[in-house]
């Protein structure tokens, strides 16, 4: 029989394998990976000039940008649920939910936390329950291949220490009937810091996953492999491209009968005569004195090499050429624009539905731990997604107003006013009927 410490441990074991690459993923998303070859060309000396290129955190914000939440309507409703959206509001999850979006995206999982209000905290609402969000540094949730739904979860907060890994130093284990907080210390390691028995049967746990797939169920980077390939070329080709500019942007010249007193006045001193060998003009009293040159290093290879590179990461994430900056100088239309963006909008697309699914599950655990039961029309609820395209205002305007004074052959508008006003961004706040 399993015991509550056979949980933690089992947790805090499946927690540590877990963070393999996680630390890589934000390497890669703060544009601080080194790569592990800086090319042969270049002498190790020169290690410092290798270029930070962002182009994964540009990829991840610019999907991330376009993922916003704007209400939850239950089955049969036409309007968004304000009780929900009241929830929402109250835990700060417009801010939040885009910290969830972004940790998804570069670690294929976030998770969402849902919990009744705390009896003991002076700032909290008794009628709203508390929905957290999670990255997977410190939390891991185990899914059951049949549900498909988390089977149990640990939370897990590090100590601080000066030397060495920070320790866990306390966890929180969800379970379908209970959630229990442990502090270090005891016989046993763990200590129950508190117990909540809320015997919902259910993981108040959701996963937010991200490039999940049948034999994948916990995720993937949306920083893929071909991307971090690229990125890492880029670096390179940077950092060969500021060595060559460091030692041969400017023309060489070869000096042939003259003297070091006649370059300087004080030919001892070799920063007097490196200035006057720069200067434009050099002139010499010995007619046999010559001077010739070598031309400047061509750098145009480099920025070459750059945009085929970043041609290649438009090619694996989707963005518009203007995105990676090697657009045209002419600029483009407004329509040009909108066709460069089609792929990376039906991107934003799929993961409103990947991710609307989770929010939609935590917001159900939500009913359940406020009323004890999930009611039938939110069994069909439905995540409300701000729309992931970027037309005028103008002409959204005219294809909602066409759509919403439109009416089919019964007398009945093509669409009802309400999903007008959503189509032209306002908020569920603003869409709230007025006394």
């Amino acid at each position: 029989m399993t015991t509550p410490l056979d949980h933690v441990h089992q947790l805090l074991a499946d927690f540590g394998s877990a963070q393999t690459g996680l630390a890589d993923n934000v390497l890669y998303y703060e544009s601080q990976k080194r790569p592990a070859s800086i090319g042969v060309s270049t002498p190790p000396e020169m290690r410092e000039l290798l270029a930070e290129i962002g182009w994964c955190r540009v990829y991840v914000d610019s999907v991330e940008e376009r993922l916003d939440i704007e209400g939850f309507q239950m089955s049969g409703q036409s309007t968004a649920d304000e009780r929900l959206w009241e929830w929402w509001q109250a835990n700060r999850l417009d801010e939040m939910s885009s910290y969830a979006h972004t940790e998804a995206l570069i670690h294929g999982r976030a998770y969402i936390v849902v919990s009744a209000p705390d009896p003991e905290d002076p700032l909290a609402d008794p009628d709203v329950p508390v929905i957290q969000v999670e990255s997977p540094s410190t939390m891991w949730a185990e899914i059951d291949y049949r549900t498909h739904r988390a089977k149990r979860a640990i939370r897990v907060i590090k100590g601080d220490t000066p030397y060495g890994t920070p320790v866990p130093d306390y966890i929180t284990i969800y379970l379908p009937d209970s959630t229990t907080g442990y502090v270090q210390g005891g016989p046993d390691g763990w200590r129950v810091d508190f117990h909540v028995q809320h015997d919902l049967g259910v993981v108040p746990v959701v996963p937010l996953l991200n490039r999940a797939r049948l034999t994948e169920r916990y995720g993937r980077s949306e920083i893929t492999p071909e991307l971090r390939s690229v990125t890492d070329a880029g670096a390179r080709t940077m950092m060969n491209m500021q060595a060559t500019a460091e030692l041969m942007a400017a023309p060489q010249r070869l000096l042939f009968g003259v003297k070091p007193e006649e370059i300087a006045d004080d030919p001892t001193n070799k920063r007097k005569v490196f200035e006057a060998y720069i200067a434009r003009i050099l002139a010499f009293e010995d007619p046999e004195g010559k001077a010739t040159q070598w031309s400047a290093a061509e750098l145009r290879n480099f920025t070459t090499v750059m945009e085929e590179l970043a041609k290649q990461a438009a090619t694996y994430t989707g963005l518009p050429p203007q995105y990676l900056a090697f657009a045209s100088d002419n600029p483009a239309s407004a329509e040009a624009i909108r066709s460069s963006e089609s792929r990376l909008v039906k991107k934003a697309e799929r993961k409103q539905r990947i991710f609307g699914g989770p929010w939609e599950q935590a917001m159900r655990i939500a009913l359940l731990i406020m009323d004890g039961q999930i009611p039938k029309d939110a069994r069909r609820m439905e995540v409300l997604w701000r729309d992931p395209s970027t037309p005028t205002f103008a002409a959204k305007a005219d294809a909602v107003v066409k759509l919403a004074t439109a009416t089919t052959p019964d007398g009945r508008p093509i669409v009802p006013v309400e999903r007008a006003r959503i189509d032209l961004g306002y908020s569920a706040e603003e869409r709230r009927p007025r006394v």
